[in-house]
């Protein structure tokens, strides 16, 4: 009775060792495997178009095990810091002439193109008059403070025949490099999204068309002198050194050059916004 009683009682729990072991081993590994498909991206946008454009391929992301999880930014410096100390895996907010300029000025940052997506026409603004023709002597004019946009603003400005650069200036160009004013324009240069709030103020504002968008301006019908669809300041999706050979950039990068978003773009904005791709 004593062998049989151990023996009885050795199966018994055999059985739930095996019991327990099995039933609870599969569900973790069921679980380590999902969990091993699920990546979260982490992109730094400004509002509008960016942020609009990443939040419609959320579903198409999704389908492929990828999260992505969109961080606003009203400025055109923290994306790229944040991106550098590794706190976002991209960013989409800028054109490559802005990028090299702020890795040239900046370092120790190490982030690149990893791709372009879509072109937004510079615009010049203003609630004060209806057409250039009607832009008096010594009007102010306000324009982005960074290199770049600041430059990109001049070259506007020159294109509507306000105001003539010198030879050979590009988008670097500064205030120092007008050679002609013949209405004496008074430049102020401006943080490029406080440049809507400027427009009381102002004669006439040269604004990006994300900061125009994001304050109800319609770039096709407010602006008094736009961009044409040739302009070569391509926004761009940016990472860290290397990261664009990572397999969910690549994704990523696919994802946003479909048909389905060029699409998207061409209805949501209208020309405002121009489709790269």
């Amino acid at each position: 009775m004593k062998g049989k009683f151990l023996a009885a009682l050795t199966l018994a729990a055999t059985l739930l060792i095996t019991g327990c072991g099995g039933g609870g081993d599969t569900p973790a590994k069921t679980d380590d495997k999902s969990a091993a498909k699920e990546v979260t991206l982490k992109i730094g946008a400004t509002p509008v178009p960016h942020s609009e454009i990443l939040e419609e391929i959320k579903p198409d992301l999704k389908e492929k095990g990828i999260t992505l999880e969109v961080i606003e930014f009203n400025d055109y410096v923290q994306p790229n810091i944040a991106l550098n100390d590794k706190e976002l895996d991209a960013n989409f907010f800028q054109h490559e002439p802005y990028l090299n300029d702020f890795v040239k000025e900046h370092k120790d940052v190490k982030i690149k193109n990893a791709g372009g997506v879509h072109i937004e026409p510079m615009g010049i603004y203003s609630k004060k008059i209806k057409d250039l023709k009607e832009l008096a002597d010594g009007a102010t004019v306000s324009i982005p403070n960074d290199p770049t946009n600041g430059g990109r603003a001049l070259l506007l400005l020159q294109k509507a025949g306000l105001l003539k650069l010198k030879d050979g200036v590009n988008e670097m160009a500064t205030v120092q490099d007008i050679a002609e004013n013949p209405k004496n324009l008074k430049i102020q240069e401006v943080e490029a999204a406080q440049l809507p709030r400027t427009l009381e103020d102002v004669d006439i504002s040269i604004i990006n068309t994300n900061f125009a968008m994001n304050a109800d301006l319609n770039p096709m019908k407010d602006a008094l002198f736009i961009e044409d669809k040739t302009s070569p300041y391509v926004n761009i999706i940016a990472v860290r050194d290397g990261d664009e050979n990572r397999e969910e950039i690549k994704t990523l990068l696919n994802v946003i050059k479909t048909d389905k978003v060029k699409k998207f773009i061409e209805e949501k904005y209208k020309g405002a916004i121009v489709p790269a791709f």
